[in-house]
Parts: C-alpha cells; sequence; structure tokens
C-alpha cells in the first residue's frame, strides 16, 4: 500500500494512476454519456483511495482538465519546434487515451482556455453545481494548485468495474480499437469583435448625439407651438362664455325712435354719477327698418364690481412670473419688439427695450431708422437694432420678425414724420392678424388718436396715455371734452367706446380698466418726474404682457390678462421711482430708476 499523497501537488506516482483509471474504456463512455460527471469522477477518487491516494473528485476533475490542456498546448507545439515535453510530462499517456476521440482543433481548445471555457467535451460537466476553485498552471513543473472543496453527492453511486489482470493498459486499447467513437461534436465559432477604429465610433456616437438634441429641439418646440394653440383655443372659448353672460343680463328691450334716444341719453353721458350708464343701440334684424327696437343697457361700476382693490390683484402678477430653471432655452421668458426710434429721439426706445430686458425678457429687439440705429447701439450691446423702420421695405423687413416676436411695443421715439406713422399702422395690422399683444405709448398714441379703427376692438392691445394723450385720444373717440371731476367713468368710457381696449391712465394715480373693471394703482412712487418713466412703463409692460397671456385664466383668476400686466408694470414703475428718488432726489433720472429694476421686481414680486 502506497503512503497516503494528500495534498495540493500530485506525484507522478499519482499522476498515472489516475490516468490508468480515467482513460479506461467504461470511464470514458460514462463521461461521454448522459451520466453526470461528477458521480463518474467520485467513483474515481475512491479508486485511487483503494491504491492509497486520498484525493476527492473535484482534484481529480481539475487535474484531469490540466492534463488535456497541457497535452493540447503540447500538440500544438509540435507543430512548431518538436518540443513538446517540456509542455507536456505525459504526453504519450494522453495520446494513447485521446487519439480515438473526436479530434478538436488544438487552437480551439487554447483559445477556449484564454476565455475561461470549461466545456471542450462530454469529459466537461456543462451544468455541474459546483463553483471552480482558482487554478494556476506552473510552467516549470506542469503542475497545478487547486483548493480544495467538499462535494456534495446527490445521487447514489454508479459502479464502475475494475479489471481483474495486470495488463489493463492492453485491454483498454483493444476495446478501444473494436468500440465506435462517439459522434463529435459541433466545433464551436470563434468569438468575433469590432473592427472599428475608435475614431469612427467617436464620431458615430458625436452624429447620434447630434441628431438626438436637433430631435428634442424640434420635438419642444412643437409641444410649446400646441401649447399656446391651446391657451388661445381655452382663452376665445372663455371670451364666448362672458358675451353670452353679457347677453343673458342684458337689460329690458323698449321701442323708442332713434332721434328721442340719443336725446335722452346726451344729458345721462355728461352728469357726474357714481352709477353713469352708457347706452348701446342694438337694431333688431327682424323687425322694420322704419321702427327699429332700441335696447337700453345700463353699466354701473357697482354691479359690475368694476373697482377692485390693487392689493387683491398683486398675488396675481406674481402667480404670471415664469419660474427660472435651467430647461428652459433662450427666448422662452420673452422676446419684446419696440417700433420706434428716429434721429430726433432715440433714447425713449433704448429706455423701453433695455426696461423690458432687466424686467425678465430675454431678447429685446429695436425696429428704427437708419440714423438712429448707431446712436441706440452704442447705448448697449444687448440690444438687438435693426436699422429698417424707414427703408421703403420697412413692413417686410418687420414682418420676417414679427412671427418670432412675444409682445410689440409701437411709440416710443416714433416721431410723426407721415412715412414712420404709416409703416407703425401696418406694423400693427400685422400683429393683430398673428394675435400678438400690442402696447401703444408716446406717439402711437398720437397715430391710434388719428385713426381709432386701427386698434378699435382689438382686446389684447394695452394703450399708456398721459393726461395730454388720454383728452386728445378721449376727445377723438367719444366726441366729447374730458370731465376731470371724474377721471375712472372717463377711462371705463373710452376703453368701452374703443371696443374694450385696456387703456392705463398715468398720473398721480394710475387707473387702468378694460371697460368692465376698474383697477387704481395708488402704489408709493415719488414728486419727481422725469423724462423716459413712460418709457420703462411700456417695455416692463410688454414683457409682463406675455407671461400673463401665456399663464392662462387659473393663474389670473379669470380676470382679464391685460389688467393683471398693466397693474403690475405701473406698480414697479411706481417703486423704481420711489427707490431712485430715495438715492438720488432731484437728480433722479430714467436711468437711475432703470437700476433699480431689479431690486424693486424682487422687493415686489419674489419676496
Amino acid at each position: 500500500m502506497l503512503a497516503n499523497t494528500r495534498g495540493f501537488l500530485w506525484s507522478d506516482v499519482e499522476t498515472r494512476a489516475l490516468l490508468d483509471i480515467w482513460g479506461e474504456q467504461d470511464v470514458q463512455t460514462a463521461l461521454d454519456g448522459n451520466f453526470r460527471n461528477s458521480h463518474v469522477y467520485r467513483d474515481v477518487a475512491c479508486r485511487l483511495g483503494e491504491m492509497g491516494f486520498d484525493r476527492t473528485p473535484e482534484q481529480c476533475r481539475i487535474r484531469v482538465k490540466g492534463l488535456k490542456r497541457q497535452y493540447y498546448q503540447a500538440k500544438e507545439g509540435i507543430k512548431k519546434n518538436g518540443h513538446y515535453r517540456k509542455i507536456c510530462k505525459f504526453y504519450d499517456e494522453m495520446e494513447g487515451i485521446l487519439s480515438n476521440r473526436p479530434q478538436i482543433d488544438p487552437q480551439d481548445m487554447i483559445d477556449s482556455v484564454a476565455v475561461g471555457d470549461e466545456a471542450l467535451d462530454g469529459t466537461e460537466e456543462e451544468a455541474e453545481g459546483i463553483g471552480h476553485s482558482h487554478e494556476a498552471y506552473m510552467e516549470s513543473t506542469g503542475e497545478c494548485s487547486y483548493a480544495e472543496h467538499t462535494v456534495k453527492l446527490e445521487s447514489p453511486p454508479f459502479p464502475i468495474p475494475v479489471p481483474s489482470s495486470s495488463n489493463g493498459a492492453g485491454q483498454r486499447q483493444s476495446n478501444t480499437q473494436t468500440k465506435t467513437p462517439p459522434m463529435a461534436r459541433p466545433k464551436r465559432s470563434k468569438k468575433r469583435y469590432t473592427n472599428l477604429s475608435l475614431d469612427k465610433l467617436m464620431e458615430k456616437f458625436l452624429e447620434q448625439s447630434m441628431e438626438a438634441e436637433e430631435n428634442f429641439y424640434k420635438y419642444e418646440e412643437q409641444r410649446l407651438k400646441v401649447e399656446d394653440r391651446r391657451r388661445e383655443a381655452e382663452h376665445l372659448r372663455e371670451l364666448q362664455m362672458l358675451q353670452v353672460l353679457g347677453q343673458m343680463f342684458a337689460g329690458i328691450a323698449s321701442p323708442a325712435q332713434p332721434s328721442t334716444q340719443t336725446g335722452s341719453s346726451a344729458p345721462l353721458l355728461g352728469q357726474h354719477n357714481p352709477h353713469h350708464a352708457d347706452h348701446i343701440n342694438h337694431h333688431n334684424m327682424t323687425s322694420a327698418p322704419s321702427q327699429p327696437i332700441v335696447i337700453e343697457r345700463a353699466f354701473t361700476l357697482s354691479n359690475l364690481q368694476a373697482v377692485r382693490n390693487m392689493e387683491n390683484i398683486l398675488p396675481l402678477v406674481r402667480n404670471i412670473i415664469p419660474p427660472l430653471n435651467s430647461k428652459k432655452h433662450k427666448g422662452q421668458d420673452g422676446r419684446v419688439g419696440i417700433i420706434g426710434g428716429c434721429q430726433e429721439y432715440t433714447g425713449a426706445p433704448y429706455f423701453a427695450a433695455v426696461s423690458a430686458l432687466k424686467v425678465g425678457a430675454d431678447l429685446s429687439h429695436v425696429f428704427c431708422t437708419k440714423d438712429a440705429a448707431a446712436v441706440i447701439k452704442s447705448y448697449s450691446p444687448e440690444l438687438i437694432v435693426h436699422p429698417v423702420l424707414d427703408s421703403p421695405n420697412a413692413v417686410e423687413e418687420v414682418e420676417k420678425w414679427l412671427s418670432r416676436l412675444h409682445t410689440v411695443v409701437v411709440g416710443p421715439g416714433l416721431g410723426r414724420d407721415d412715412r414712420l406713422l404709416g409703416n407703425a399702422k401696418t406694423i400693427i395690422e400685422k400683429s393683430k392678424a398673428l394675435g400678438i399683444p400690442v402696447v401703444v405709448d408716446a406717439d402711437g398714441l398720437w397715430l391710434i388718436a388719428q385713426q381709432p379703427s386701427i386698434i378699435q376692438g382689438y382686446q389684447r392691445a394695452i394703450l399708456t396715455p398721459n393726461y395730454m394723450e388720454f383728452s386728445r385720444l378721449y376727445e377723438a373717440v367719444c366726441r366729447d371734452s374730458v370731465d376731470s371731476s371724474d377721471n375712472q367713468r372717463n377711462v371705463v368710457r373710452l376703453s368701452q367706446a374703443m371696443g374694450n381696449v385696456t387703456i392705463v391712465q398715468k398720473g398721480e394715480k394710475d387707473i387702468i380698466s378694460d371697460g368692465d373693471k376698474v383697477i387704481v394703482c395708488s402704489h408709493e412712487g415719488s414728486s419727481r418726474r422725469c423724462g423716459g418713466q413712460g418709457d420703462l412703463l411700456s417695455g416692463s409692460l410688454g414683457v409682463l404682457a406675455h407671461w400673463a397671456f401665456m399663464s392662462g385664466p387659473e393663474k389670473t383668476n379669470g380676470l382679464n390678462p391685460s389688467l393683471v400686466a398693466a397693474l403690475g408694470a405701473c406698480t414697479l414703475t411706481r417703486q423704481c421711482n420711489h427707490q431712485a428718488f430715495h438715492k438720488h432726489g432731484r437728480s433722479t433720472t430714467t436711468t437711475d430708476m432703470i437700476a433699480e429694476v431689479g431690486p424693486a421686481f424682487k422687493k415686489l414680486f419674489e419676496t
């Protein structure tokens, strides 16, 4: 009986004993069959134990695997230099055992070993549940060292016949020659890797990234357009509902002669009455032309809740201010266009445009005459100046940009040249066709006083006259002088006469009305009145008007967006005036007020 040689290394005697048992035809047949290989190696280990070698089934399996790898490496080395015995000491024994087995390409064997493949043929178990140990091939001795693991048996042992005679090797060779070799397994295909260079891969990746980014911006733009159309449709539905409600609450119809009705209504309009009334005559289309039916409808400020508390509406201004976040792109928070600026007046369009930027607009365009463009551009590099307003194709040049603008401010520095006024008129009409909010100030109000039909009935228009401009506009539209004792009534009447256009009368108290409601802005300002203060108001109003119409009725609590925007602009202008006057006193200018836009805006709407 040989001594116990249990350990990590295999002696030559142990290895040859293992090869004698493993090379028997019955063992090879069991390994090639459906029988679990772990059971076969367990019986091999038992037979080694009977011979005095204490080895586990796992050690036997790993040792056989290492010998097979050495054999195939040696067989490949024969073709190169013939020094195979330095690689595999037991080459002859392995050759005798594996020569009759299915042929395997040695290079495939080596490649599969390099990538960790542990299933070369039927001798390796494909579904074995035993964890593989770390292997270390020792080049000098051809031996391997392995960690030992406990093997759990899952079924009764499979007996392997033990040869009775000592010449087992000869009998094994005769049995091998008489039996038919098993069918060869299909050859496994080698793994293939991409042959693309790193530069081409990076180029392809960058192309895909750019395409994905372009698609994102395209879909985002489509989504914003759909959202704008949805809000427009919702706003139109609300206006229709309000019109239906107005018809439902119409006054009692009474037949009267047109002359009699007109004569009776004139004194009523001239009276100072807190419950004043305006008369709207509606001719019944079904009656005879000679005897029309006149419907007298009385509007009272108390019944319509026209006077609104300013403090109750300021929170609505905070609601319409869009939040700042990193997902937005340039231009999303406002693109404002200023129509004005000539040789005599270059400061007004600058004040309006830079105020829009200070309030929060992303881009501010100034469409002015050619001789004013360089001067306005020198004031600030942040403005986009277009010297086209006095060119022969001025309207076409401005119309190229109208579809990109969110609001148009007409009048600052416009002047009263007939050609400039004609271009401004056409631009207003183009803006109305696109549904763009229009703010009219300064010389733009002179144009409206000459031709009120330009802005008549456009409820996205906001007029910002001072006292003199309001008087001129009131007399031109209402054909009556201004009653200085009741400014609120005057503003309401002018708004109704112009088709419920929002009017902002600037003064000691700013009076805002859309013909249905009146808001009085009495926020504290100062006693300093400097030129350009109204341009600051119109520029900031342009931005707030875009935000208000974009927010929808849920943010304005059903109130006219023009009223909310107008109150916000008036309050902000007064706060800027107050803060600038506190610092500079009598020397306060509009430039000082513009410097206070940021702090004033934060104090009013962000704290």
